[in-house]
């Protein structure tokens, strides 16, 4: 969860030792706006600065919702120091998670229009500091999000499988992982994938596989004895999303969704609605 230390390192940084520009006296309000059609995240990140600084946010929109260009996010009230220095920080994280929620939100979409049951996940492409804000942004689009960390789930990787074999690296972490403690296991061709259920995955992660190619995996998965989910991932796009959705895969994972989001367009207004 934000900690009151998260909030004073991101001011600290952007504040620095001597804020002159800030030194505005008295009282102000201000709002943060939408300049673009989006789907919001990281308001509660940007109400926690304002809080830090003790200026009263007075409204604010919840997670996941759709904005249009001149919907007012946030507004808040206090002294105009606090307002000030508060602003460009609250930007750039509501800005940052909403663009972050604004792809999963269209991703999620895409999902919907071939399967309603398939999921679309993160991964742990995610900013150091700030996996928090990240995650919640997939989830409050409608995504999931996947391991929070390394402790979360069991994931048997390319490097684990070079290192003791495909078999062998499910064995050396099942015995080593607790019976709450899912096994993830990514394999690179289709043959593979009803040997890892076989062999105890609990779920088959389907790596840089086409949609052909990602379907007769999920067909040889389902045709063997395991109950093993089935998970595409690797550079899927938005747009090819309704592609591995056709193929009966359960999950689809995409780093994308963290790693390279553009930020939604916000801006931070004082004085006058208008």
């Amino acid at each position: 969860m934000l900690t009151d230390g998260d909030v004073e390192r991101w001011l600290r940084e952007d504040v620095g030792h001597h804020d002159v520009t800030n030194q505005v006296p008295g009282e102000t309000d201000g709002r943060l706006v939408a300049k673009e059609n989006g789907v919001t995240a990281g308001v509660d990140a940007a109400s926690a600065v304002f809080d830090y600084l003790d200026a009263t946010v007075t409204e604010r929109v919840a997670g996941g919702t759709r904005v249009d260009p001149g919907d007012v996010v946030l507004r808040v009230e206090g002294p105009a120091q606090a307002v000030f220095r508060g602003e460009r920080v609250a930007v750039n994280v509501a800005g940052h998670a909403s663009g972050i929620a604004t792809k999963t939100a269209a991703a999620v979409s895409a999902a919907r229009e071939v399967d309603d049951d398939v999921r679309i996940a993160a991964t742990r492409k995610t900013t150091p500091g700030l996996r928090g804000v990240e995650k919640r942004a997939v989830a409050a689009a409608g995504g999931d999000t996947h391991r929070l960390d390394l402790s979360h789930m069991v994931m048997v990787k390319d490097n684990h499988v070079a290192e003791m074999g495909l078999v062998g690296a499910i064995e050396h972490f099942r015995e080593r992982a607790s019976f709450a403690t899912a096994l993830d296991v990514e394999v690179e061709d289709p043959g593979d994938a009803a040997r890892a259920a076989a062999a105890g995955a609990d779920v088959v992660l389907l790596d840089n596989m086409t949609p052909a190619e990602t379907a007769t995996a999920v067909d040889r998965v389902a045709a063997g004895d395991a109950d093993a989910l089935t998970e595409a991932s690797g550079g899927i796009a938005v747009e090819t999303v309704p592609e591995y959705a056709a193929t009966g895969v359960d999950v689809i994972s995409m780093g994308g969704l963290t790693h390279s989001a553009p930020t939604l367009d916000l801006s931070f207004r004082t004085g006058e609605d208008g």
